[in-house]
């Protein structure tokens, strides 16, 4: 097991990787504890859980919404929560994003816990204290910033994704290694086949890594003001495609990172040989690679990016693989390139 910190504004969170389930109780407070989850980890894991109550939500993107926050919170009440309750998220990217700003919110905050189950959130969901909910078609457009006291990613409950679900967490495992790690980059394209499979030692080695540069990151910029918008590699255009495609998020940002690289050649700032490495390596992780989308879709969804500034937004650029930049750009710019890739 590894251990990791971020020293937030409102206190610590702990990040154990390899931490189990099982051992759930050990973490929590000697107050009343409530668990949120959805069907699925339910119907596979609640003979791991603690006995308390749970809170039981569904699965899916069109979950991730203010009414069923307001269900959650009706639900806190029925069970006479108060301030010295404590809320844990058992569930992937979704269930720790409801979860976190359910507990945010009600009473005005409450202390909470996530067990990541999805190699999606352990690598990238779960960790930073960003909660939120969708809103119409607009993702995470309502959150808060605040950080989980901890934080369990137990990377044996990762067997029973589907291989989609795999790939998608692989893809934010790249970009990490796309913006600041050229080492881990090289270990994933040496090691693809065993990442896919979710050989213990890989597995392990990449999540812990991924946690590793995440809070490191956000230790250092916690409400993305600077440094943290270099996570965003890959978003700005990823999340428009996911708006237009539901694809799911994993697969959305590998396309955003295929034009993130292309905008980035564009510039001068990587080679071409860099570009088609990145997207070798997506492929063989089964992500999607092709651009194939209409311009003016993806430029009417990319204009509702949260890192908009006025006129103006932030894009991240890769200088090399392994170092990236953030940017301020006019809309103009980046739609022009936009044009220049899509039909």
């Amino acid at each position: 097991m590894k251990k990791f910190h971020v020293k937030g504004q409102l206190g610590l969170s702990s990040i154990y990787v390899g931490e189990s389930l099982k051992n759930l109780e050990s973490y929590l407070p000697s107050t009343q504890t409530i668990i949120i989850t959805d069907e699925n980890i339910k119907k596979y894991y609640q003979k791991d859980f603690p006995n308390v109550p749970v809170i039981t939500i569904g699965t899916g993107e069109g979950i991730k919404t203010l009414a069923t926050v307001e269900t959650i919170l009706k639900e806190l009440i029925h069970h006479s929560c108060d301030r010295d309750s404590f809320i844990v998220g058992i569930g992937g990217g979704i269930v720790c994003d409801i979860t976190g700003f359910a507990a945010s919110t009600f009473l005005r905050g409450v202390n909470f816990g996530f067990v990541s189950t999805s190699l999606l959130s352990q690598v990238d969901a779960s960790v930073g204290g960003k909660n939120g909910v969708n809103l119409d078609s607009y993702k995470n457009m309502v959150g808060v910033f605040n950080q989980p006291e901890f934080v369990i990613c137990d990377t044996d409950l990762l067997q029973t994704l589907p291989k989609k679900a795999i790939s998608n967490g692989l893809a934010e495992i790249v970009k990490h290694a796309l913006i600041s790690d050229a080492d881990m980059f090289d270990f994933i394209e040496n090691n693809k086949q065993k990442a896919l499979t979710l050989d213990d030692d890989t597995i392990f080695k990449l999540v812990a890594t991924s946690v590793k540069i995440k809070s490191q990151v956000v230790q250092q910029d916690e409400k993305e003001s600077g440094e943290r918008r270099k996570l965003n590699f890959g978003h700005t255009i990823g999340h428009a495609i996911e708006k237009i495609e539901k694809a799911g998020h994993g697969r959305a940002v590998s396309m955003g990172m295929v034009a993130a690289a292309r905008f980035s050649q564009a510039k001068h700032l990587i080679k071409q040989k860099d570009v088609l490495r990145i997207i070798r390596l997506l492929n063989d992780l089964n992500l999607p690679t092709s651009l194939d989308y209409n311009a003016k879709e993806i430029i009417r969804a990319a204009s509702k990016d949260k890192k908009k500034q006025g006129s103006n937004l932030f894009y991240v650029f890769l200088e090399q693989i392994g170092k990236a930049r953030v940017d301020e750009i006019s809309f103009d710019e980046m739609n022009k390139f936009i044009i220049s890739i899509f039909k």
